[in-house]
């Protein structure tokens, strides 16, 4: 993560214990070392557990990363063709998990739709939700959960091609995003805390992620829109400080605090 608070963070990495659970069946297996070095970035992979048929050949190309990566492989028969019963199994182990109460949120790795509810769900228990899929995840499971990575911007990094936004329609516009963020949270002056934009972004856009648009981090992506303004401002027990950015010719909304 950065090195300010950017808004991504939900909750403390060094105690957050996470329940990764893979839909194996909807995930390449070529992108699991990336996908458990983006988890820990959010917390402690305590469960980790790939759901499929591991009698078919389907599933050949996952079983190396199994024992490598210490996860376990969780059988689930095709017992009617066309029917997906690893859903079924996932969705049940993990309500178990909830009711257990020994993690403290999900990793829900799939670009399959059919996990709306089930992140919905584990939202609505006080549990924070990270989805990891393709960019083809449809839009109601990416906007279930607190926060969706797309597989392609693991891949980006580990080939070095982060600096070149995804070539893919559909990412929201970037100066939209920002102008109305900064205007949201802005305080004296027309200026806001780095991490206040990002907060208000994350929220309102689950799969919002710098990586998207060719940033490591949503402080270089500020640093270089030509319409933004940006100034560090000490910390107030003078360690660190905080980015702060506003919209250029722009003042503060009357009346803000």
């Amino acid at each position: 993560m950065a090195q300010q608070n950017e808004g991504h963070d939900v909750s403390n990495k060094e105690t957050t214990r996470l329940a990764v659970l893979i839909d194996a069946d909807n995930a390449s297996a070529k992108v699991v070392k990336e996908l458990l070095e983006e988890v820990a970035k959010h917390g402690t992979a305590t469960v980790k557990r790939a759901y499929g048929d591991w009698t078919t050949s389907n599933l050949v190309g996952w079983k190396d990363q199994l024992h490598r990566y210490a996860i376990q492989p969780i059988q689930q028969f095709a017992y009617t063709k066309g029917k997906n019963s690893t859903d079924a199994a996932f969705i049940i182990d993990a309500m178990d998990l909830l009711y257990a109460g020994n993690v403290d949120g999900f990793c829900i790795v799939s670009s399959d739709s059919d996990f709306t509810r089930l992140a919905t769900r584990l939202r609505e228990a006080g549990k924070v939700v990270y989805g990891l899929g393709e960019r083809k995840t449809p839009e109601p499971f990416i906007a279930a959960c607190n926060r969706f990575i797309f597989f392609e911007v693991l891949k980006s990094e580990t080939d070095g091609d982060v600096g070149s936004p995804l070539r893919v329609d559909g990412l929201p516009d970037l100066k939209s995003l920002l102008t109305h963020a900064i205007q949201e949270t802005s305080r004296d002056g027309g200026w806001a805390t780095l991490a206040a934009v990002g907060q208000f972004i994350s929220k309102n856009n689950a799969s919002f992620d710098a990586r998207n648009y060719g940033y490591r981090r949503l402080s270089d992506l500020v640093r270089e829109q030509s319409y933004l303004e940006h100034k560090e401002v000490p910390e107030a027990n003078g360690v660190g400080q905080h980015l702060h950015v506003k919209l250029k010719g722009r003042a503060g909304r009357a009346g803000r605090a």
